[in-house]
Order: structure tokens, then sequence, then C-alpha cells
């Protein structure tokens, strides 16, 4: 008992952490405009590295996405508690945008990297720049497909996401109905994985049908439409498993407006602040938590490390969890 209420107490406190640095702009960290002259780099290499701040170069896949912006607020908090200098960038869903990111911050001479890649096979360029550069590396969150050549990843299995939100369905709808999936951005690591896990799933239970299956893009807005139209074209849909909260909210949405919410479970991944809203207030079904504090702030730490020529494990994953209303009160503030 003693071990279950101090793991309680644990998640309640990393919750409060993230809402609190989702309410809060942090922006002594840095700004895109960070740069330094390559030549004071190789001074400080020469002096020492702990003369000066390390100033770490990182380009996010989207801020427009709420778990993206989460990374974010976590990156700065863990930089400033370090006293670390940040160069950022918004490739706003753009492999070319994070390409040239990754190259301005190359000849900037920062000490290391951090890329959120929004496209697995499209950014793996950068990572090469990087590695011929001889500036350190470390890939957040999704993949790339050259994932060896980096320093590091940090990240969550999403394979892993996509059978516990679908797990969860099948036991929702006991073995038998129609769903639907919504996806993530074609191409995108999480998507595909995901993608991987729940067809791992619905193909041991037969009785449960894929009756749609369409992108869209992580989006609320495009998921509210697509729901529109499934709902219209199908008169029977049983589940919605969405590979994304927002995603989920938007489909939510969606079937509320067709007075269907009694009909249809709805279950997203990453556990951001309006989803566990959603589910306290019996609406969203489910929900898998990825730890946008723990990715975040571990990314940065890993990056520090390798800036100091100090060893590193290539492979950092940082569990997901499952969230439902019996457990939401371990996750909320």
């Amino acid at each position: 008992m003693h071990d279950k209420a101090e793991k309680q107490t644990m998640k309640k406190w990393k919750t409060v952490v993230l809402a609190a640095l989702l309410m809060v702009q942090l922006t002594a960290c840095g700004s895109s405009g960070i740069g330094r002259d390559p030549a004071d780099s190789a001074v400080r290499h020469e002096e020492g590295m702990a003369d000066k701040k390390v100033l770490l170069g990182v380009t996010y896949s989207k801020l427009q996405n709420e778990y993206i912006a989460a990374l974010q607020h976590a990156i700065r908090a863990k930089a400033q508690e370090i006293n670390v200098e940040l160069a950022e960038a918004d490739g706003q869903g753009r492999a070319d945008n994070q390409i040239t990111q990754v190259e301005r911050f190359i000849a900037d001479g920062v000490d290391a990297i951090i890329v959120n890649p929004t496209d697995r096979k499209g950014v793996a360029p950068a990572i090469d720049f990087a590695v011929d550069a001889g500036i350190p590396i470390i890939v957040l969150t999704a993949e790339v497909s050259n994932l060896d050549k980096a320093t590091a990843y940090v990240g969550s299995n999403d394979v892993i996401a996509g059978r516990m939100e679908t797990e969860f369905i099948v036991n929702a709808l006991g073995g038998n109905g129609a769903v639907v999936i919504i996806h993530g951005p074609n191409g995108d690591s999480a998507q595909m994985n995901r993608t991987e896990g729940i067809k791992q799933v619905l193909s041991q239970t037969p009785d449960i049908k894929i009756i749609a299956e369409q992108t869209a893009n992580f989006s609320l807005m495009q998921a509210f439409s697509l729901m529109e139209g499934w709902l219209q074209t199908y008169p029977r849909i049983d589940a919605v498993i969405a590979q994304n909260d927002e995603m989920a909210l938007g489909a939510y949405k969606a079937i509320e407006a067709a007075n269907r919410q009694d009909d249809v479970v709805v279950v997203g991944v990453d556990a951001i602040p309006d989803a566990l809203k959603s589910i306290e207030e019996g609406k969203l079904a489910a929900t898998v938590f990825q730890d946008a504090q723990g990715q975040g702030s571990l990314a940065v730490e890993i990056a520090v490390r390798a800036a100091n020529s100090e060893p590193v494990n290539h492979m950092n994953i940082v569990p997901f969890e499952l969230v439902t209303q019996e457990n939401i009160f371990e996750y909320q503030p």
C-alpha cells in the first residue's frame, strides 16, 4: 500500500509540474536568434566545457501541436535549471525547414543538437550533417530512418501506445464491433509505429472490423471533419482509435454534435490536459500518457553529457501509461 501511494504521489507531482510548465513561458533560456561564432566554440573546448554555458540547438516538428509545445516547455525548464543556453526553431511540419535549421545550428557552432523530427525519412539528412560536423545530435520523441547514426534517441515505444489504446477498445467492446482509425501524418514514425501496434491487436481479434481509416495529421479540426463524414456514411461505428488526443477530441466533438456519444467509445494518445479533462467528464474513454516532461528533460541532460564528451546510452525509452476514469486522479493536478 505504501508503494502504491508513493507511486500515485509521484504521478500527481509529475502532472503538476507539466501543468505549471504549460502555464508559464520561460523565455530566459534563449530564442531562435541565438548563435555563437564557431571560433568562440573552439576556444571554449580548449579551455574546458565548464567555463561557459553549453549551447544547444533545438528544432521542433510543429509547435502548433499541443504535445510538442509541452516538450518545448520541458526543455526550457530543464535548460534554465542547469544553466544551459538554447537556440530554438519551429519546423512547422516541414522536413526541409528542419534540415535548414540544423545546418544553421552547425554554422552557429552549437555544442549539441536536439531534433524532434516531423518526418522519418525527410529529416534523416539532418542527422548526417550533424554527424559529419562532429556535433552530437539527439533525436527526440519521433524517429528517423537513420536513427543508428544519431548520438542518442529519447522517446517512448509507439508500438506499445498503439497496442495499449487498442487493447482498451477490445475490452470495452467485448471483442466484437466496428471501429475506425484516425492516423497521424503519413510517414511520421509515431503514425507508423502506432499503426503497427493497433494492427497487431486487431489481427488477433477477428470479430472487430476496421470499417474506415484515414489520416487527420494530428489535427483536431481535420479529425472533426473526417468523423463528420464517417458518421454520415456508416450507420454503425462502435469505437474510434485516434493516434493522438487532439484527433480524439475532434472526433468526439463530431460524435457529440451528431448525438451519438452514447454509442461510440473514443481513445487517444498523449494525455494532454484537455484530454484528461474530457476523461474526467466521462467523454473520452481513455488516453495513453506520454511523458513530455520526462522526455524533454532527459533529452537536455543527454545532450549536455554528449556535448561534454561523456558516454550516453543510445536508446532512452520513457514508458507509456494507460489513463482511464479509474486512475485519472493520478494524472490530474
